[in-house]
Order: structure tokens, then C-alpha cells, then sequence
């Protein structure tokens, strides 16, 4: 059985029932899930998602990131609400491309650990469930585990592995009305700086938290991860000018202005200058470089390298799990190709036995062992072909030792 996956907090309990459940049936986790965005987002509850399947020994295949035809396909539906037409589209494209692997892969069954969330319809996973069956001739099962205090259990099971809870279903459309329907109108998950910092609360510091966690864990060191609620805000836009002109800036998280202001530099320190108004800082790059352990000859070095640095690392990860996954699927064609002829060989050595039994009894068998060792299908072909019209078991003997001795 082939069950598509959204998240850890979702998959973690379903694929457990889901084992209990289906004790014969080899479970492996599909994480399909295009419509996520940011992609830190996405990369984060990949990674969640895996540990969780790992935990359960089940193994995890990830499919691809193809947020631009995720667009495409709910173009138009952006103002649906949750769990109007636009859901739908999203259930059509992951359970499709679920179904369409499942095939490739040979299972049989397909499911989503959609089922669990409170947040989707179970009718519109239903139906859309019924039209992948139809169409791929593959059976879609649907279990609600979160009846009969299921989804209190869930939610002990993924707090016990302190998994990581997301607070949007991922979709950026259904973000930005969640958090319009809580007067916020700048959801902060879309803000990124163009200077690579990693801010306070923000996705790519999540990352960097639950990394942490699994590294802990793989140590088998206890660790405990605690929720604190503080005041937060995200630099919007910002620039400094010195006489009309715009000049290189890297402007730290957590500076604030509450409008265009101005200044002059009043004293300065240790590399630190302070301007005589709101409390500003101007840190020069020979104290940064200090402060931090560094060696950046200019403002744009430090974009540049961290920008580097992050596409660099990203980009051998994606060419190595491409990598993985194109040998692995050759692998796979191999196999099938294998099997199969394995198959007909298998299938003509058993004619082959029932034949030389039929025609020429119990001494006919005697040929069989030597028949056994023969790997090549066109010969085991020509064999059986030949048992239908030799007028002696000489014949057969003959013509058997031919094709051995080659």
C-alpha cells in the first residue's frame, strides 16, 4: 500500500493504524505535497515527515517539488475557501500522482493521511478517491482513525516525538486568508531578506531547530523542545542614505523605525557609531567581521557568499537525491525486466516437465535436470516446441546436450 503523506503530525498516528490494520500489506509513505510554500516550509515538514516514517520503519519516498504546476491548476480558485474547489484540485493532483507511482511500483492500495486532519473534507477525499479508483484501477482505502478519541491520540503521539506543528495546511492561498480572517495581512512565513539572515521565529530558524533535534537524537541525547510566545516583527523594506545617495547596508533583525529618519553620527566606539537620534548603530565591517569570526571584504561579499553558500549546499543535495533516484529507478526497469523473464522461464520449465511426463512417461523426466540448468528462454522455447513432434526421447536428449554444452 502506497499512503500519501502531508505531514509528521498527520502521518505519524495514521501510518501506526494503518500497520495495525493492514498487517500483511508492505506500507510505504509518499511525500507529495506541491502546494506547500515557502519551500523552506516544504523542506521542513519533509524532513519531519521522514523522521516519523523512520521511526515506524517504513520507508519514505519523496516525490517532486512541482509547485509551478501546483499554480497552474488552482489558477482561478485562489478565493475558494477551506475545503472548497480549489481543495479538491489539490486532492486530484496528490492522490493521482500517488496512484500513478503506486502502479509504477506495484502496489495495489493507495491512501492519504489527509483522513486524519480535522481541517479536509472526508467527502471530497472520498470522491476524489472513487475517480483515482476508476481511472487507475487501484483501490483507495479510507480509514477515519480520528473517531473514538483518535485524534486526542494523534495529537499525544506526535507530542511525545515532539514533532513539529505547523499552523497553516501550506497552501499560500489558504494562509493568506487565515491570517486576514485574524487581521494580520502579511503572513512573516513569505518574507525572506534579500541578505540571507535568518530571523527570529521565521521558517529557516525552524530548520535550523529541528536539525539540531535530530542530530540530539541520533546521539541518543534527551533534549526538550518548549513553545515561547514573544513580540515579533518583520523589516519590511529598509535603506540608508548618506546625502541623497544609497549606500551598501546589511541591516540587522530587529531594527526599527516607525518612520524615515535622519541624523548624525554623534560619537563613535570600538567600530560602533551611534547617531544622535532613535538609538541607531552603525557597526563598521572590520567590527562585524569580529564580531562574528568572519573575513567579508565589503557589504556585497556578505549577500553574496550566503547566498552562495545556501544555493551551493542546495544545489548538491537536490543533484544527489536525483542522482539516487534516477539509479534507483534503472534499478527498478532492471528488476522488471528481470522478473519477468524470469517469469517465462519459470512458467515454460514447468510445460516442459508436464510434457516429457505426458510423452514419454517417467523415463521422460530423467531429462529434466539437465532441461533445469538451461537459462536462455529461446532454447527452453525450441525445447518445448521440439517435445510436441520427436518421434523418440533420443531426440529431446540430443538436442538438450546441444544446447547445454553451449
Amino acid at each position: 500500500m502506497l499512503v500519501h503523506l502531508c505531514c509528521g503530525v498527520d502521518a505519524g498516528y495514521f501510518l501506526k493504524k494503518l500497520k495495525e490494520d493492514f498487517p500483511a500489506e508492505t506500507i510505504v509513505g509518499f511525500f507529495y505535497d506541491p502546494n506547500i510554500h515557502p519551500y523552506n516550509e516544504y523542506l521542513l515538514r519533509m524532513e519531519d515527515t521522514k523522521r516519523v516514517c523512520n521511526k515506524l520503519n517504513i520507508q519514505m519516498i519523496e516525490g517532486d517539488y512541482n509547485y509551478e504546476y501546483w499554480l497552474k491548476r488552482v489558477s482561478g480558485y485562489e478565493n475558494e475557501p477551506e475545503k472548497g474547489v480549489r481543495c479538491s484540485i489539490c486532492f486530484d493532483i496528490s492522490l493521482e500522482e500517488t496512484a500513478k507511482l503506486a502502479k509504477k511500483f506495484g502496489h495495489n492500495k493507495i491512501s492519504t493521511s489527509l483522513l486524519m486532519s480535522p481541517m479536509k473534507s472526508k467527502e471530497q477525499l472520498a470522491s476524489v478517491g472513487k475517480m483515482v479508483k476508476r481511472v487507475y484501477d487501484i483501490d483507495f482505502i479510507i480509514k477515519d482513525y480520528s473517531l473514538k478519541g483518535g485524534h486526542q491520540k494523534q495529537q499525544q503521539m506526535a507530542k511525545e516525538n515532539q514533532v513539529y506543528r505547523q499552523d497553516y495546511c501550506g497552501c499560500i492561498f489558504g494562509l493568506i486568508a487565515q491570517r486576514e480572517k485574524n487581521g494580520d495581512n502579511k503572513p512573516d512565513e513569505l518574507y525572506s531578506p534579500i541578505t540571507r539572515q535568518i530571523l527570529p521565529a521565521s521558517i529557516e530558524e525552524r530548520l535550523q531547530l529541528y536539525a539540531e533535534r535530530d542530530k540530539l537524537e541520533e546521539k541518543n541525547i534527551e533534549f526538550k523542545i518548549i513553545k515561547e510566545n514573544f513580540l515579533n516583527y518583520r523589516l519590511l523594506n529598509g535603506k540608508v542614505t548618506i546625502q541623497k545617495k544609497t549606500i551598501p547596508s546589511y541591516i540587522l533583525f530587529y531594527s526599527y523605525l516607525e518612520r524615515k529618519n535622519g541624523g548624525r553620527v554623534e560619537f563613535e566606539k570600538d567600530g560602533i557609531a551611534h547617531l544622535n537620534r532613535m538609538q541607531i548603530k552603525f557597526i563598521s565591517l572590520k567590527k562585524f567581521n569580529f564580531l562574528l569570526n568572519k573575513n567579508y571584504n565589503s557589504i556585497y561579499e556578505i549577500i553574496k557568499k550566503e547566498g552562495f553558500e545556501e544555493g551551493y549546499h542546495k544545489g548538491k543535495e537536490e543533484g544527489l537525491k536525483e542522482g539516487i533516484l534516477k539509479e534507483k529507478e534503472e534499478g527498478f526497469k532492471e528488476g522488471i525486466l528481470k522478473g519477468i523473464e524470469e517469469g517465462i522461464r519459470e512458467g515454460l520449465l514447468k510445460g516442459i516437465e508436464i510434457g516429457l511426463e505426458v510423452r514419454f512417461g517417467a523415463e521422460g523426466l530423467t531429462l529434466y535436470p539437465i532441461i533445469k540448468k538451461i537459462k536462455n528462454v529461446d532454447v527452453l522455447e525450441a525445447i518445448s516446441e521440439a517435445i510436441k513432434t520427436a518421434k523418440s526421447l533420443e531426440e529431446i536428449e540430443k538436442l538438450c546436450k546441444k544446447f547445454y554444452s553451449l
